[in-house]
């Protein structure tokens, strides 16, 4: 992980501890970090998982992306399937109950970016969703921060995606 970069001059590692970091910063009642905060997260922060598991979920939660990169044409790194990669190589070493935990974590761990439609309903039905959901916000400002792209398109949909899942969440809670 240390050898693989997320983005130019930041490990997969790396990126993992910042994502960490933010996560920390947005389940505080104040947070200090600049956030494009939504409505419902105060409500979704008492229903965290155990902060033990969310540690080692968040830090290493793309562990499997140095065995599925590639490289385009172009010479751009693309990482397929690297959720399923990862869950795959932290079971490896899964022994204990809370492994296991941290390992279904990181096999939903795209699942608020990427699940559309019907599959949200089933989204939000799962108890780790209120995690999954802080963590995925988390994950995109630690991004567009270090990238420099808390203004653009990207970082908006992104939000906006984030966004309805968790309205759709509180109002289920």
């Amino acid at each position: 992980m240390k050898g693989i970069e997320q983005f130019p001059g930041m490990s997969v590692l790396d990126h993992g501890r910042d994502v960490y970091a933010r996560y920390l910063d947005l389940i505080q009642p104040t947070p200090l970090l600049k956030w494009r905060m939504p409505e419902w997260v105060e409500k979704l922060r008492p229903l965290q998982l155990p902060l033990e598991i969310m540690k080692d979920y968040l830090i290493y939660h793309d562990c499997g992306k140095p065995f599925c990169r590639v490289i385009d044409e172009e010479g751009k790194q693309h990482f397929p399937d690297h959720a399923q990669k990862s869950y795959e190589t932290w079971m490896q070493y899964a022994e204990t109950e809370q492994d296991r935990q941290i390992g279904k974590l990181i096999l939903m761990d795209m699942d608020c970016h990427t699940i559309k439609g019907e599959a949200i309903d089933e989204f939000i039905k799962k108890p780790e969703a209120p995690s999954l959901i802080l963590a995925g916000l988390a994950e995109i400002h630690s991004n567009a921060q270090w990238l420099q792209q808390l203004d653009s398109d990207q970082f908006k949909i992104k939000w906006k995606r984030i966004d309805k899942i968790g309205r759709r969440l509180v109002a289920k809670v």
